[in-house]
């Protein structure tokens, strides 16, 4: 018979219990993460932000554009006051634009000639615009992702930004972003395009050189691409032409006599046609040399200083329409009329036009 003591004897708890092992030391001491917090939480003053972004401190360029980036008013008068002071450090870089259709490799063209560019020793910053959400708001920002080479380039900075509803998606900060890249010390500065819409006249407003990315083979190769953007493209690669080398042939030869139709650009440069591949580097030394035989030509006939003065024009303007924008929807008496006159114009008893009419005047008198 089994003995029932052999059981109330047995000591389950010790053969449950877990012996106690060896203490770990942790993987980082805690001196130093709260020396991390510490920094985190510490706003920098203009000072700091000025000083870190003149001596290339990625950390703090990060933190002067999210001010920029920012809507809040005090952050907008710290940024305001950061970019005034690296404003003399800037304009010394080649600012070149990128757009392209969707799938055309922008992406992956700005990653092999950015690589390219590092290896002989240039500074690039590569201003990625995301298209925003209608919906949402919100963006993917995956610029990163996709480039995965040149994101861990020490000589590299890539910044996805948002474009939060601005004209054609380009963002409506890049223009500060580009001067506070300058004086960090970038000497190339890439603008991608969501490749849509208004974009590229956006972009093209604040670059050097626009480069417009086309892919063969996918029909009638001049009907997949507007006259107004051909007319604003200082040159067109016809992308993966490794793909199919006949076909790509064809369509750049198409492009080119397309381009031969059109009126002399004012910059006296006739925009050139070439085959590359991002993928394999086909053409991406040609691709840079290029850009650099433009802006020479630019600069000797006087065209490139003229239109980067016409660009610093552009900034008054833009500036002005922003900022009236933006005080006229925050003002709280406006934003009440609006509200009313969207129930009168759903009811019918106003249209949209008069109802504009009367709250911007009132905004007027009230200012």
């Amino acid at each position: 018979m089994e003995d029932k003591h052999l059981h109330s004897n047995f000591d389950y708890e010790s053969a449950l219990s877990v012996q106690k092992g060896i203490e770990q030391p942790e993987k980082v001491s805690s001196s130093y993460l709260e020396k991390v917090r510490a920094n985190k939480r510490k706003e920098p003053t203009v000072e700091e932000l000025v000083d870190g972004i003149l001596h290339g401190d990625r950390t703090l360029l990060s933190r002067a554009i999210t001010l920029i980036e920012s809507t809040l008013p005090a952050h907008q008068e710290k940024a305001q006051t950061v970019l005034e002071r690296c404003l003399p450090y800037s304009g010394k870089s080649v600012r070149l634009g990128i757009t392209g259709v969707p799938g055309a490799g922008k992406s992956t063209v700005i990653e092999s000639l950015g690589t390219m560019l590092t290896a002989h020793n240039h500074k690039v910053a590569v201003l990625a615009i995301d298209p925003s959400s209608e919906r949402s708001g919100g963006s993917i920002l995956g610029d990163k992702t996709r480039m995965e080479q040149l994101s861990v380039d020490p000589k590299a900075f890539i910044r996805p930004s948002p474009s939060a509803g601005s004209l054609g998606g380009v963002a409506r900060k890049t223009r500060e972003i580009i001067v506070l890249c300058e004086a960090a010390g970038f000497d190339v500065v890439i603008i991608e395009t969501v490749g849509v819409g208004q974009s590229e006249v956006v972009a093209h407003s604040m670059v050097d050189f626009f480069l417009l990315l086309q892919l063969a083979n996918t029909g009638d190769e001049l009907q997949g691409i507007k006259r107004g953007i051909m007319e604003m493209a200082d040159m067109i690669a016809i992308n993966k032409s490794d793909i199919d080398p006949t076909k790509s042939e064809l369509a750049a030869t198409q492009y080119r006599n397309a381009l031969h139709l059109f009126p002399m650009p004012d910059s006296g440069w006739l925009p050139k046609v070439q085959l590359c591949s991002a993928y394999s580097g086909l053409g991406i030394d040609e691709l840079w040399n290029n850009v650099m035989e433009y802006v020479t030509f630019t600069k000797q006939n006087g065209y490139f200083y003229a239109k980067r003065q016409e660009q610093n024009i552009r900034i008054l303007y833009e500036t002005i329409d922003n900022m009236l924008k933006d005080r006229f929807y925050n003002n709280p008496d406006i934003s009440q009329g609006i509200e009313q006159f969207k129930k009168d114009i759903l009811d019918n008893k106003i249209s949209g036009y008069k109802a504009a009419e009367i709250l911007v005047n009132d905004y007027l008198v009230r200012s």
